[in-house]
């Protein structure tokens, strides 16, 4: 047949081709493969070599199935001097053609009646058993579609049979000259050889049962056909294009005339390939992974179209769409976002191996179809059912027929033949191999053969794993032994699939043949299946730690001093994030995380860690980090979140999915994924964590600000709000299950607070975050309390992952007093303000007091004022004089308080104003900004003319003299950074922290480089968040300016902010330090992490460690050119001196501690100073009244 025929020129040239210049991901072959042919003829998947004079004889899969169920009839009949005998000849027919044998025996047909062969993907086979010690001769035809046959030529083949035992006799289509070699196939030598090859390969563990394809079927029940109804069956489709353009509208418009799954996988094939270039690209993917999922689960049906397509076709355009996905997941340009999607396609694509690329492939079922020993009823069935169908225009649906019908044939042993039921099982795998549809253990076991002998042990090392936790016997182990083994076989998981990534790095050559590329398919299919079978593993690993007493059990555990118990726990997650680097989405993150979580399993709990509490700095450490990995479930979320949902719904109502397919599909797709078990995990750890720092039992689910009544209830249903709230709500909710939509009670609810603790990727968390509502959950009664106290008042709900606050609206308020509930407080705070004290006024003053120079020169830092260059320049300048005096300075324990302060200038104000003179724009300008001033943000008006404000002032540059200044002031090659100083910022009553820009790593030596960074800067200040910033102080449009202040750029390994009065609890004798890795861009962007926070006595100077930093990523400058741009590298706290080193984070907490409080003094207030650690020297860069 034109199956094997393939099958042969696969094994004959493409594998010595692989032997020889194998594709860098196949590694090497094993080395049984080295001795696979018989004179001229070879098999496909052999398992069991041996070497008998001189010639390889092998023993196939399918022959060791046979010969079992053959020794056990012999053994039944021992002592008749039968022998069984398994026949199989080598060669290839046309369609509708089979291969039959005659002979002189009664068995062979007494040259009367044929005995017809069975196909299989080693040949054709047939067994029987015979009468021993007589010889037999006999022919083989081939019997022809109507039933003619042609013999052989040659003579009559002579055989000799032994008086007894069982053999495989291989023989080739008119050989007949050749001499008849019996194959002994004894149970001892079967044995050994099977351990030979277990001792070299690995144990074979492969699963059979049910195809996880069709256990998420949800398309039309099977229903057994006698006769051709198929094209009868079609249910009437409807299709809805309204509303739609672009590829969607394509895509649809194409499904309409595409009625078959051939044509269905063409149209995702054009849709890639014509998009595989554009900007388009991303949303090609989401279309093709959306269409093909609902495609493979029979939401979206196959039909016949009265063509006739065999299988092949299938695969062949199966094979144009992955290299199409391999070329693109290892492109330069591609993002995280597209290999995310990518692997959602990969399991849709049927697969295009040798032999169902073969222009007749899956002809077993022909041949089942046609046997003798079945009832008519059920030939016809599987004929019209099965066979026709999946030879005319195959589909998904052909596989869940298949499993259906193998389940009836099956469901009463010895209704039907055991030949029957064998060859149908064994068309089953192979139907389940088309569709890729196999068990992870059946797709491992494909990928064998391409493992060299270093990769197979980390194979067998897997499935050895995962045989010792399958039969498991949870009656007879403890929860302790079930976690051990589980996170055994996770670190097994992850060896094998960190061989298999490796594998697939290099990408697909362009001379790769078929056949590499049918097993790269394979290779990642299964490195994709082992991320799933990862999701099943921390699911059990979940199921045992909370059989134990989950989060009490390990916090309890921190109680005694036994943290030991929390290591399988760490390894699993830290594995568990693994999985998600090794899928590519954040690898060096995922790396990172991975990192920390094992350094500090291995550092382990000491009693004391330098002066401070061992127990307190080992829960901080670890939650930080686990914040760190919980932040990246986020992300992975949020992703799904903007990739999915309005595509699906767009695509769902178009082609008639069921509304709540539609609905649950992006959760579903998060739920089933890894990340919501590592999600799960952290939520456990964390849970544990918080109790064992004593933390008030706040979780953050989504951040953000909320502003609305707040209001009690039971649970979230229908009712439950009163007619009279109309505005906006924020819930406080005593009960859920998780399953709840979020605005099931209201449209209007903005917010809610959850009395218990709820899994992140819960389904209503994930709707909570897919709606943009503020939700966080409280566990603390002491808190519940408080918040009980201000239901049906209008509040203000903000949610950080620094902490959450509810505060009394000012609406509501009628004394001027605001009640804060500062939640990293134990008791609410007041935060008065004087009735004599505006803030907002003194902000407009001074603004009103600016001065501009309109010269066109720089200011020497020293010289800078507030009435010339801002607040920022000004205190700068003050802090270069105070400098010197503070190397003298030293706390109470003999601390210094010395810093330095970068070199510096300013651009003062007027310099802008001057720009817009010398290119006549002031006219257009002043405009602007009288328009801006009572600009609406209804309809988009405010951003309208915000945008064409910035647009103006970007195309600004600074005069010729103020660009002379500084090349006399700062070298030529010296690094700087452009900095706002505006007179609106780093005030009492308005410090506008981060409002502005700054622009780092710039030279004047490249005038146009740092003309732009000065532009940038300027228009800064009218951003929509600035404009809008100002209104709410009330300070005029007409009165913001803005000076620069251009400093030398620093190459820090630390920034901080230092609050010389604590924020936290208001306390004057401790300054509070937030310190992050790299560039200070970090703690001023509002980067999703949190800081390292230190607190220092300002008398006494104890360093307390509140929180250990964990941003992903720190800014750094790079050693390129001075064009505005910083580095981004990803950080491993782990080799962080202020994590893991006790006496460097007390030295440096009090040596801020120490410059902190002399600051403080010398400008008389509390101060939120900012500055950098460069080597061993503190600079600091900016210093300005610490709002209280």
């Amino acid at each position: 047949m034109d199956s094997l025929r393939v099958l042969q020129c696969y094994s004959t040239c493409s594998r010595n081709y692989l032997l020889t210049r194998q594709p860098k991901f196949l590694n090497h072959q094993p080395q049984q493969l080295k001795h696979k042919t018989l004179t001229g003829f070879t098999f496909f998947k052999p398992r069991i070599a041996r070497r008998i004079t001189g010639v390889s004889r092998i023993v196939s899969d399918i022959s060791s199935v046979e010969v079992r169920g053959g020794k056990e009839k012999e053994k039944s009949s021992a002592g008749s001097e039968m022998v069984r005998l398994s026949v199989r000849l080598d060669h290839q027919v046309k369609f509708g053609e089979h291969v039959a044998v005659l002979g002189s025996a009664n068995e062979f047909g007494s040259w009367k009646k044929k005995k017809d062969l069975n196909w299989t993907e080693n040949g054709w086979v047939c067994e029987m058993e015979l009468k021993g010690g007589e010889p037999i001769e006999f022919k083989f035809v081939i019997v022809k579609a109507n039933k003619n046959m042609v013999w052989e030529s040659g003579n009559n083949r002579i055989l000799k049979l032994p008086n007894n035992g069982s053999f495989n006799l291989v023989c080739r289509w008119n050989r007949t000259s050749e001499a008849l070699d019996l194959l002994p196939f004894d149970s001892e030598n079967k044995e050994e050889e099977a351990k030979s090859v277990v001792s070299n390969n690995g144990p074979t563990h492969v699963e059979e049962g049910n195809s996880p394809f069709v256990d998420q079927w949800q398309g039309k029940a099977v229903s057994f056909m006698r006769s051709n109804e198929h094209r009868d069956r079609e249910r009437e489709r409807k299709w809805d294009t309204s509303g739609l353009d672009g590829l969607a509208l394509k895509l649809v418009q194409s499904d309409q005339n595409a009625r078959n799954w051939r044509r269905k996988l063409e149209v995702v094939h054009d849709l890639l390939v014509e998009n595989v270039e554009g900007a388009d690209r991303l949303d090609a993917l989401i279309y093709s992974s959306i269409y093909l999922k609902w495609i493979n689960t029979g939401q979206i049906p196959c039909f016949e179209d009265g063509g006739h397509h065999r299988p092949s076709r299938h695969a062949e355009i199966s094979r144009l769409i992955f290299r199409e996905l391999e070329r693109i997941s290892y492109g330069k340009d591609t993002s995280p976002q597209e290999i995310l999607v990518i692997r959602k396609i990969h399991p849709c694509l049927p697969s295009f191996k040798a032999e169902f690329t073969a222009s007749v492939p899956l002809t077993r079922i022909r041949d089942i179809a046609h046997r003798n020993d079945i009832p008519h009823d059920l030939k016809q069935e599987i004929k019209h059912t099965i066979q026709n169908k999946l030879h005319r225009n195959a589909g998904p649906e052909d596989l869940v027929a298949t499993q259906a019908m193998l389940a009836r044939i099956t469901e009463s042993p010895g209704q039907y033949s055991e030949a029957f039921v064998e060859q149908f099982k064994i068309f089953h795998r192979e139907l389940k191999d088309f569709f890729n549809a196999g068990s992870l253990a059946e797709q491992l076991e494909s990928i064998k053969e391409s493992f060299d002998e270093k990769n197979l042990s980390a194979l067998s090392l897997f499935l050895e794993c995962k045989k010792d936790l399958d039969s498991l016997e949870p009656s007879n182990n403890s929860k302790g032994d079930e976690m051990g083994l589980l996170t055994r076989t996770i670190q097994s998981l992850n060896g094998l699939r960190e061989v298999i990534v490796r594998g697939l790095e290099s990408g697909i050559r362009n001379d790769a043949p078929d056949a590499a590329i049918a097993m790269r398919q394979k290779w990642r299919l299964c490195e994709i299946g082992l991320e799933d079978y990862a999701f099943v593993l921390l699911s059990r690993f979940l199921n045992a730690l909370e059989a134990l007493g989950g989060a009490r059990w390990l916090a309890d555990n921190v109680d005694s001093k036994n943290v030991s118990s929390w290591n399988d726990s760490i390894e699993t997650l830290a594995i568990g994030v693994r999985q998600l680097g090794l899928s590519r989405w954040k690898p060096e993150e995922c790396s990172a995380i991975g990192n920390e979580l094992l350094a500090w399993k291995d550092k382990g709990l000491s009693e004391k860690e330098g002066s401070e509490d061992g127990k307190t700095i080992w829960a901080l450490r670890l939650k930080a980090t686990l914040d760190r990995s919980r932040r990246l479930t986020e992300e992975y979320s949020e992703a799904l979140l903007q990739l999915f949902p309005e595509k699906v719904q767009m695509l769902g109502k178009a082609l008639g999915i069921p509304e709540n397919s539609v609905k649950t599909y992006t959760e579903a797709e998060i739920r089933a994924s890894i990340i919501f078990q590592v999600s799960k995990l952290c939520t456990i750890l964390l849970k544990a964590v918080r109790t064992t720092v004593g933390s008030q039992g706040w979780d953050v689910l989504v951040p953000g600000a909320a502003h609305g009544t707040l209001v009690q209830v039971e649970r979230i249903v229908p009712g439950t709000l009163p007619s009279s709230i109309d505005g906006p709500v924020i819930l406080m909710v005593s009960k859920a299950d998780g399953d709840e939509e979020v605005t099931a009670a209201g449209s209007n609810i903005v917010g809610v607070v959850l009395l218990q603790e709820l899994p992140h990727l819960s389904h209503l968390g994930v709707r909570a975050r897919q709606e943009k509502v503020v939700f966080v959950t409280c566990e603390d009664d002491d808190k519940i309390a408080d918040i009980k106290q201000l239901n049906n008042k209008y509040v203000r709900l903000e949610a950080s992952p620094s902490g959450v606050s509810i505060v009394k609206s000012m609406a509501e308020d009628s004394d001027g007093d605001v009640r804060v509930y500062n939640l990293s407080n134990n008791n609410p705070s007041s935060v008065g303000v004087p009735a004599d004290s505006d803030p907002s006024q003194s902000a407009v003053n001074t603004a009103s007091s600016s001065k501009d120079v309109t010269t066109g020169h720089i200011i020497l830092l020293a010289d800078a004022d507030v009435q010339t260059s801002g607040a920022k320049a000004a205190a700068c300048g003050r802090l270069a004089s105070l400098a010197a005096l503070s190397a003298k300075v030293q706390s109470d324990q003999g601390v210094p308080a010395s810093f330095n302060v970068p070199a510096g200038a300013v651009i003062p104000f007027g310099t802008m104003e001057l720009a817009l003179k010398e290119s006549y724009s002031t006219k257009t300008f002043t405009s602007l900004v009288e328009r801006i001033e009572t600009a609406k943000l209804e309809g988009g008006e405010l951003d309208k003319l915000c945008d064409e404000l910035q647009k103006l002032i970007s195309t600004l540059q600074p005069p010729k003299p103020v660009v002379e200044g500084l090349a006399k002031i700062f070298a030529e090659n010296t690094r700087l950074i452009v900095r706002s100083s505006a007179n609106v910022e780093d005030l009492a009553g308005m410090s506008a922290a981060g409002l502005y820009d700054s622009i780092p790593n710039v030279s004047p030596s490249n005038p146009f480089i740092f003309g732009q960074a000065v532009s940038r800067v300027w228009a800064s200040l009218y951003t929509r968040r600035a404009v809008l910033s100002r209104r709410a102080a009330g300070v005029p449009q007409k009165a913001a300016k803005m000076a620069i202040l251009v400093q030398e750029m620093l190459s820090p390994a630390l920034s901080f902010v230092l609050h010389t009065r604590s924020p936290s609890d208001n306390d004057h004798n401790s300054v509070e330090a937030e310190v992050a890795p790299g560039l200070g861009e970090t703690l001023a962007s509002g980067t999703r992490g949190t800081p390292w926070r230190l607190s220092s006595g300002k008398f006494d100077g104890l360093v307390r460690t509140l929180a250990f930093a964990n941003f992903s990523e720190e800014s750094v400058l790079g050693t390129g050119p001075a064009d505005g741009g910083i580095l981004h590298l990803t950080v491993d706290y782990s080799r962080k001196p202020l994590t893991v080193d006790p006496i460097f984070r007390k030295q440096l907490g009090q040596r801020l501690g120490s410059v902190g409080f002399f600051l403080e003094r010398r400008f008389g207030c509390p101060q939120d100073v900012e500055g950098c650690v460069v080597g061993k020297d503190i600079f600091i860069v900016q210093t300005r009244p610490q709002p209280l």
